[in-house]
This record gives C-alpha cells, sequence and structure tokens, in this order.
C-alpha cells in the first residue's frame, strides 16, 4: 500500500468515526435457506440487533448458470423493531416437479432510519446468502461433495457431479502430494455441471493422486476439508 492510499484509508476512518458510524445488524438464522418442493415453500427468521427500527429489504436473484425464476418472497420489505424478528417465506411459483436440487441466492439489506440534525453515519449492510430448493421426495444426503469425479487430463483437471446435489464448497482447491493450487469458477458445483480447471499462475500440474476440497453441507454445518480420489 502506498503512502497515499494509506493516508486516504486513515481519513475516511477517522471521519467515519468523527461523525459516530453505526452499521445494522439484520442477523438471519441459518447460513443458507432450504426450499422444499414437497412443502411449497422455506421461510427463514431474520432478527434486528440493533438499537432502532430498521427496514429490511429482501432480493431473491438468479445465478448466472440458472436464470429460471422458481421462486417469490414475501414481505419484500418489512420494518422491524429493536431486538425483533422478521419471518420471511419464500414460495415455489413453478409447478413442474424438479428432478435436482437447484441453487438461488438471496440478499436481506437492512436500512436504518437516517436522523435530521445528527452528524451520524449509519451504513447499510447487506447478507447475501444460498437458497437451496430441493425436489420433492429427494433423500437427503449429508456429503454430497463425495459424489464429485475429479480427473486429471494434461495439464488439467476435470471435476463432474453426476448426483442431483448442489455442491457447495470452497474456490480453492489443491492436488495432492504435488500441492499444486487450483481455483474453481464459482462456490458450488451444480447437477450434472462439468468444469475444466487450469493450474493457478499457469504452473504446470505434477503428479497427484488426491485433491483437497473444503465443503460445506447443504444446511450450512462446518465440516473439516476432504480429500477426493484423483482418477
Amino acid at each position: 500500500m502506498t503512502y497515499a492510499s494509506l493516508f486516504k484509508t486513515s481519513a475516511i476512518a477517522l471521519l467515519l468515526a468523527s461523525l459516530g458510524a453505526q452499521a445494522t445488524g439484520m442477523v438471519p438464522e441459518s447460513s443458507v435457506v432450504i426450499v422444499d418442493q414437497g412443502d411449497g415453500e422455506g421461510a427463514i427468521n431474520v432478527k434486528n440487533t440493533d438499537v432502532f427500527p430498521v427496514l429490511l429489504l429482501t432480493t431473491l436473484e438468479n445465478i448466472k448458470d440458472d436464470p429460471e425464476t422458481l421462486l417469490t418472497v414475501t414481505p419484500p420489505a418489512a420494518r422491524v423493531e429493536p431486538g425483533k424478528s422478521q419471518r420471511v417465506r419464500f414460495i415455489m411459483t413453478s409447478k413442474t416437479p424438479l428432478k435436482t436440487e437447484r441453487l438461488k441466492r438471496v440478499i436481506f439489506e437492512g436500512v436504518p432510519p437516517q436522523q435530521k440534525g445528527k452528524s451520524e453515519v449509519r451504513m447499510t449492510i447487506r447478507q447475501n446468502l444460498p437458497v437451496i430448493i430441493r425436489p420433492a421426495g429427494l433423500e437427503k444426503d449429508l456429503t454430497p461433495w463425495k459424489h464429485l469425479t475429479w480427473k486429471l487430463s494434461g495439464n488439467s483437471m476435470v471435476v463432474n457431479n453426476p448426483s442431483p446435489y448442489v455442491v457447495r464448497l470452497g474456490q480453492s482447491v489443491q492436488t495432492l502430494p504435488d500441492n499444486t493450487a487450483w481455483t474453481l469458477p464459482n462456490t458450488y458445483v451444480l447437477p450434472g455441471q462439468t468444469l475444466t480447471l487450469t493450474p493457478d499462475s499457469n504452473k504446470k500440474a505434477g503428479a497427484a493422486k488426491q485433491v483437497r476440497i473444503s465443503p460445506a453441507t447443504t444446511w450450512g454445518y462446518t465440516v473439516n476439508t476432504y480429500d477426493a480420489p484423483l482418477n
């Protein structure tokens, strides 16, 4: 960091501190939203941890790999009092039976009131969570990342998800024992999706037998890294 950029960053920090900067605290009860098509909907509670009322805005987003709209959200906007929670529902709009899990995103944004006549800055903070839509009757799988297949092909690595489950994982992966680093394009691999990776920094891949990943469960539980076999 240059001296000029450091000075600019410090100046901004001092300005916010002098104005009494505050951040909203809309906290979802879970790190992921699950919608079961068999139930027709899913829901999550979002709590206002601040000492002032907040306008909660909820927005659904499609991922670039799946532009089809399958859900509607209610309420899209709601006033939430300090210490209270708002239940947000995700209702299926598509009646076509799903064959695989689908992935969407939801953004929770807390907009605080701006008090006139006070030199105070209240910043809006967004929470961006995954929304997983599950087909009716699909059996739960607590380790869906074990379905992924990994294969080295020359200086490329191919990963395929033949399962009906959305696999969520960290973008950074590592082959072993050569310790070559690779980067996935997203934090997920969709059902039926095949991705081709190249080593980071265009390095040449070494001899490898496994690939180490950092998966996440469908329900948002933390798990250890997993070493998958490499074909």
